[in-house]
């Protein structure tokens, strides 16, 4: 599936620039907009479950079956899903005032970025930035808030173990899902929030790729590799073909 993703992206990228186009149409904008913001804040929200999962599994391992169970599964997924909506909503509320604007405006992306967007709408610069801090805010920072506060137990119930391997093996577990966090909110956030004030559209443009293009196509290498089975199994694959 990665791999479909991967050149499925590679085969639009091909096919966008040999096209010499760079205009699209407003109701395209608006839904490559809705599409991002859903999947994108989906993302986010599954990193905070990822965060939690580890925090039950470390500081509770014992009722990690009762509380991890499908239905509470489901209904995390559900409650990212639903969140996702909601962040959709709130932007399209202020997106859809420069519907009425001029026919043609500029977008310094290489995607209809809800940050960009908000920058061309049709308000003045403080209703904009108000806008924009607010949903990041609203969103960014309990997410970040949650993130913290599971890793913060992590470490408390770790440090006061007193095995040395132990030790390890869980920071050693946990620092490829905090990598991935750094990366993802430290560009996505900061993105969003510098868009406003940052006049280099080519550097806001490769922040971008860290955290819809960078991200995605590590996840695959830092959690499946650090699995055992994975590597053996990639071992042993590679053996037979060298």
């Amino acid at each position: 599936m990665y791999i479909l993703a991967l050149f499925g992206n590679l085969l639009i990228i091909l096919t966008v620039s040999s096209t010499h186009c760079p205009v699209i149409s407003y109701v395209s904008c608006l839904t490559q907009m809705s599409l991002f913001i859903i999947f994108g804040c989906m993302d986010s929200m599954l990193l905070v479950v990822m965060a939690y999962d580890r925090f039950v599994a470390i500081c509770h391992p014992l009722y990690y079956q009762v509380i991890m169970n499908p239905s509470c599964c489901c209904v995390l997924l559900l409650g990212c899903f639903l969140l996702s909506l909601v962040e959709l909503l709130l932007h399209f509320v202020a997106v859809l005032n420069f519907s009425n604007c001029e026919d043609y405006v500029d977008i310094s992306n290489f995607f209809c970025d809800p940050s960009e967007l908000l920058k061309i709408a049709c308000f003045d610069t403080v209703t904009s930035s108000i806008v924009r801090y607010c949903v990041g805010a609203l969103y960014g920072l309990p997410s970040v808030s949650g993130i913290i506060f599971s890793y913060f137990k992590i470490v408390t119930s770790i440090m006061r173990s007193p095995s040395s391997s132990g030790k390890q093996k869980t920071f050693s577990t946990c620092g490829s899902h905090l990598s991935i966090v750094c990366l993802f909110y430290g560009t996505g956030l900061g993105v969003y929030f510098s868009s406003s004030l940052s006049h280099s559209p080519r550097s806001v443009a490769v922040a971008s790729v860290m955290y819809t293009v960078v991200t995605p196509t590590l996840n695959p290498f830092i959690y499946s590799l650090r699995n055992k089975d994975i590597k053996t199994a990639l071992r042993k694959i590679l053996s037979s073909v060298f």
